[in-house]
């Protein structure tokens, strides 16, 4: 008797599955059979075709490259800023001591993370840093930092950031992944990563005759002995017991791909169609014209060969006597191009968390509730993302950075590793939401905070402000209007002609 077995061996249900999405039996599903891996085992061997294939869409496929500049813009922007909040009421301080403080290391941090000094290449700040790192992890899946001291430069801090391509992360000459190596991460028994193995070269310079270090590896532990950390690994874990990350792209690269082709194919059309295309055709037949040509078919055909003609505009190509044009008029582009491409588009911006119109940059198609709904949407993953971006990479530099102003004296935090998470308490404030509709979003942000739902921090934090610094401009133009013997009345009153002054042109108009 002939039995079928289910995945796990044992003898299949006569009823098929209890599930309907199990069943071996069902035309649709039969051959649907993904394997079951483990996080790393799923993605490991197949980490480095991702990673040249998500790489090959972001340089030469327009909508990818678009969508990594606008989550780029969206989640980093011109950067991230720094508002110290330490728990003061843990540190047994008050409020007024800890705005000061605050005040004192911003200014510091500003010093470092606006200069070029925190980078080891010395070639982009904190916020240029900030943003590449964001670029990676979308396009590699990951990003690489080892922070460095490096005090024979002269410089005030000694702390930099050297960033390294992830690529360089790999094991030592090649060694398959065993139980406490994973793709160049060793880890101990609970899966926390204990040392890093880097090549001292990136492995594609050896095309350029660079990659002289490309077989060396330099083992790096997570910490020093004293505790101080050594590497920043940014990547986004989906499954537990990952420990490489994947590029975003990788759910919808098979659909961008074949939109590529798709489209190539029907741009080549339209130019095919836009040329005078047409078949030569010949009422002789092969005997007649193997008797034209001396009774030689070969003679004819060379002669065929010969006859260089271009199609040009608006002219006239002779022809052989006999000869008759026959039209070419392909079919293509057709008419249900651009919808079809809408809907694939759509598909791809729900696996990106990106809406269509601003995957695109195209809201001719939407209303304002329509276009608030999509952009509210997007902003809940943009937020999600920066804190996320916060959390891996600016906050683990920021305490690297206070550890040495700390001990260098420049910073005062007593019992600063007995009260490590007080003393670099943070938040971290992005490029602003922005408005569909100033007027009336500003007005929903006065009614927020008059009713107590917000605060004038929220608010300001929302739009990429800090509130102090907001507070503080309002009071130079306050006192600079009473200066000059002006009233606030008398500015709102000429606040109120220039605002006027379009509408009334737009009418005489």
């Amino acid at each position: 008797m002939i039995q079928i077995l289910d995945s796990s061996g044992l003898p299949m249900k006569a009823n098929d599955t209890a599930h309907r999405a199990a069943s071996y039996r069902s035309r649709e599903l039969s051959s649907w059979l993904p394997p079951i891996g483990s996080a790393d085992s799923d993605l490991l061997n197949e980490l480095p075709t991702l990673v040249s294939r998500s790489r090959d869409l972001s340089r030469n496929h327009g909508v990818a490259a678009g969508a990594m500049q606008t989550l780029t813009d969206n989640v980093v922007g011109t950067g991230l800023r720094l508002s110290v909040t330490p728990d003061y009421k843990a540190l047994g301080q008050t409020k007024e001591w800890a705005d000061e403080w605050a005040r004192h290391v911003e200014s510091e941090w500003r010093s470092w993370a606006e200069s070029t000094n925190c980078d080891a290449a010395q070639s982009l700040n904190f916020a240029g840093m900030t943003a590449l790192v964001f670029r990676s992890s979308l396009i590699n899946g990951e990003a690489l930092a080892l922070p460095l001291w490096l005090g024979n430069r002269g410089k005030k801090y000694a702390t930099t950031i050297q960033l390294v391509e992830a690529d360089r992360l790999s094991n030592p000459s090649g060694k398959q992944d065993r139980k406490n190596l994973r793709a160049g991460i060793e880890i101990d028994n609970y899966g926390a990563p204990v040392a890093y193995h880097i090549r001292k070269s990136h492995p594609g310079d050896a095309f350029l005759g660079l990659g002289i270090d490309a077989m060396n590896w330099e083992r790096i532990p997570t910490h020093t002995k004293f505790g101080r950390r050594r590497v920043i690994h940014v990547h986004d874990k989906e499954r537990t017991g990952q420990h490489r990350g994947k590029p975003l792209l990788t759910s919808i690269m098979p659909m961008f791909k074949m939109l590529d082709h798709y489209e190539r194919s029907e741009l080549q059309a339209a130019v095919v169609n836009a040329m005078i295309a047409a078949f030569i055709e010949t009422p002789m037949d092969g005997e007649s014209i193997a008797e034209v040509f001396g009774g030689s078919g070969d003679d004819y055909m060379a002669a065929r060969n010969e006859w260089d003609i271009k199609l040009q505009g608006g002219s006239i190509i002779p022809m052989f006597p006999g000869d008759k044009v026959a039209p070419f008029t392909p079919s293509r582009p057709n008419s249900g191009y651009g919808q079809f491409v809408e809907n694939i588009l759509r598909h791809i911006g729900a696996g990106l968390n990106i809406p269509f119109e601003l995957l695109m940059k195209d809201f001719s198609k939407t209303n304002y509730s329509s276009a608030r709904a999509a952009l509210l949407e997007a902003w809940r993953y943009f937020s999600a993302k920066r804190q996320w971006l916060s959390n891996y990479w600016a906050k683990p530099v920021y305490e690297l950075w206070l550890e040495e102003a700390i001990n260098k004296g420049i910073v005062e935090a007593p019992d600063f590793y007995e009260k490590f998470h007080a003393w670099t308490k943070s938040k971290w404030i992005g490029p602003g939401r922005g408005w569909v509709d100033p007027v009336k979003e500003a007005k929903a942000a006065h009614l927020r905070m008059q009713i107590g739902l917000s605060t004038l921090e929220d608010e300001c934090a929302a739009q990429g402000l800090d509130w102090e610094e907001v507070l503080e401009q309002l009071a130079r133009e306050k006192a600079k209007i009473t200066e000059l013997g002006l009233s606030i009345n008398d500015v709102n009153s000429i606040l109120n002609t220039v605002t006027e002054q379009p509408e009334e042109e737009d009418e005489q108009k």
